[in-house]
Order: structure tokens, then C-alpha cells, then sequence
């Protein structure tokens, strides 16, 4: 099975031959590239220009964050699987506003429903969270596109409300992100850019075009699609590893620099990424498939369900955590 590579270290990537490098000032590292899924690259990381053509030919997406870890973008490479099929069905989706809608409204019901369970999994840890998921779960998805925008807003402010009762070492008032101003929020926002290069990587490996978006419009981001199905995912991977890693001590006020607002400093994000990494990696069993996946294939298998839906095959239903 393929693995991701994170770099959070500055240095160069750089070819010879066919084999791929790491380099800087400590070592000089080939990589496996014929076993690596996708690169995350949050060092000062440059790229020679005989990398990026061996990146490009093995259809490696290479994914560029700043200093702070903020997703800048991506080397995405020339798609190897590509239809016109796909992407006139996917664009008729969106012109269309009752299908657009139906799509959407789809979305939003995943992102509650995730959320509501996750909030469930820590009401039974008496935190008191019954009238955050009361709530949440009074709130009908239901309207045109700006009015599903806004109860998905009204979703995640209610939600961000439950993180003061959850969260046990760390302050949190309200959602903050450029530049965050505390330490949760900084979690909150380096997680976020990470799910979305996670979810590119895999709308990469279907048909799909990652530009043709649902409930995000395509021209706020320009893999917007991503950003449609990683907000389905935040609840269950991202905001799960999050209190696992405050409410654990696996990080705390020495894993942040204070410079401007609040970040992840590189052993913190070192640690962040290890365990996204075995989060990802965790499987369980799938009641439909009968057998184990991981959670990253669930991203996958998420791709492959809105596909059969542009297509005509099956109605898309979006993923409901049932566990």
C-alpha cells in the first residue's frame, strides 16, 4: 500500500536519474517514489526542475504549505484518469440548480450528522453538551444554495461552542483562523489545510474534476470539490485528533510559536502529522463492503459514491459515521 511522505525540514528535491532526492545541509535521502501516495511539503522545500517532471510522470500530487501551514498549493499532475463523460455530467450537476442543490443538501446533512455523532461520543463522557446537540439537531437542511451555506454555518458555530466543555488544557472562545490567536485554533486550521491536500490526493485517483464544486462555489478555491468533501470528514479526523492530542498532553504550550498570532512550531507539527498519519491508516469494518478500510479510503470511497450519483448510476448519499 502506498504511503504518504511529510517533509516539515528545509532542504531541496532534486532527480537523478530516476530516482528522486531529498537534500539539505544533514543528509541526502532517495525516496520510494514508486511506493509514496502523495508529498506534503511544510519545510522551505524547492524543487529542481527534473523533480517535477519525475513528479509529473508518476503522478505524484505535491502538496506546498507555509510556514505557518497554510496550504499554498499543489503540483497537481496531468490527470491519469480523465472522461469527458465525467466532466460534462459533473458540470451539468452544477449548472443546474435543482441537481446542484440536491448534491449540496447532501453534503450538509453528512457534516451534521458527523458532527451530532461526535458530540454524542463526548456527551456520554458527561461534558454536558446536551443543549449544543439539541441545537444542532433542531437546525433543517433545506433551501437554495446561500441558505444551505448559512445552516452549515449556523451547524459549525454551534459545534465550535462545545470545544470549551471538551477540551481540557487549552482555551477556546470562538472560531479564529488568519492569523489564529490561540492554540486551537491553530490545531483547527493547520488540521483543515491538511484534510483538504488529503482529499485532493484522492479526487485525483477518480474520474472527477477537482475544480467543479457543490456547496463551495468553484471560484473561491480552484480545487474547490475538495473543500465540498473534506468538511464531511473535519468532525470524525480532524476535530477527533485534535482532543485526543490536547486532552493526552501529546501537545502543549511548547509545541507553538507565538510570533504573529499562534502556530504550530516543527515539533509540533511533527507530532500533529504523525498521528493524522495513523488516523488515516486506522481501519474499521465497512457494514456495506463487509470487510476493513482504512479512513482514508472512506475519502475515497466518498469520490467514488458522488461520481455513480454525476452519472446516473446511484443516488448519492453522503457518508454518515455509524460508529
Amino acid at each position: 500500500m502506498k504511503e504518504p511522505l511529510y517533509i516539515v525540514s528545509e532542504g531541496i528535491l532534486k532527480r537523478e536519474g530516476n530516482t528522486l532526492f531529498f537534500v539539505n545541509k544533514d543528509e541526502k535521502k532517495a525516496l520510494p517514489i514508486e511506493h509514496l501516495s502523495d508529498i506534503y511539503c511544510y519545510g522551505k522545500v524547492s524543487l529542481k526542475s527534473g523533480a517535477s517532471s519525475l513528479l509529473m510522470k508518476m503522478g505524484l500530487p505535491t502538496h506546498f504549505f507555509n510556514h505557518y501551514g497554510y496550504y499554498e498549493g499543489s503540483l497537481y499532475p496531468k490527470d491519469q484518469l480523465n472522461s469527458g463523460l465525467v466532466v460534462v455530467e459533473q458540470s451539468r450537476h452544477y449548472i443546474d440548480k435543482e441537481k446542484r442543490i440536491i448534491i449540496a443538501t447532501e453534503f450538509v446533512k453528512g457534516i451534521k450528522h458527523n458532527i451530532l455523532q461526535t458530540l454524542k461520543y463526548y456527551e456520554k463522557k458527561e461534558k454536558n453538551l446536551e443543549e449544543i446537540i439539541k441545537n444542532i439537531d433542531s437546525l433543517n437542511i433545506y433551501g437554495d444554495i446561500p441558505t444551505l451555506r448559512g445552516i452549515e454555518g449556523e451547524i459549525w458555530e454551534n459545534y465550535y461552542k462545545s470545544f470549551p466543555k471538551i477540551i481540557k488544557f487549552f482555551e477556546f472562545n470562538k472560531r479564529e483562523r488568519q492569523p489564529p490567536s490561540n492554540e486551537i485554533n491553530a490545531l483547527i486550521s493547520f488540521g483543515n489545510s491538511l484534510l483538504y491536500s488529503t482529499v485532493l490526493s484522492e479526487i485525483y485517483n477518480t474520474y472527477l474534476h477537482p475544480s467543479i464544486s457543490y456547496l463551495h462555489e468553484p471560484l473561491e478555491r480552484r480545487f474547490s470539490l475538495a473543500l465540498d468533501i473534506a468538511d464531511i470528514f473535519k468532525p470524525i479526523i480532524i476535530e477527533r485528533l485534535i482532543f485526543n492530542l490536547v486532552n493526552n498532553k501529546y501537545i502543549n504550550e511548547d509545541e507553538f510559536d507565538k510570533e504573529i498570532g499562534v502556530f504550530l512550531n516543527e515539533k509540533g507539527k511533527r507530532i500533529f502529522l504523525k498521528e493524522y498519519k495513523e488516523k488515516l491508516d486506522t481501519t474499521i469494518q465497512h457494514p456495506s463492503l463487509k470487510r476493513k478500510v482504512s479512513y482514508r479510503y472512506l475519502i475515497r470511497l466518498e469520490c467514488y459514491k458522488l461520481l455513480k450519483h454525476i452519472v446516473g448510476d446511484k443516488e448519492y448519499i453522503s457518508f454518515r459515521m455509524w460508529w
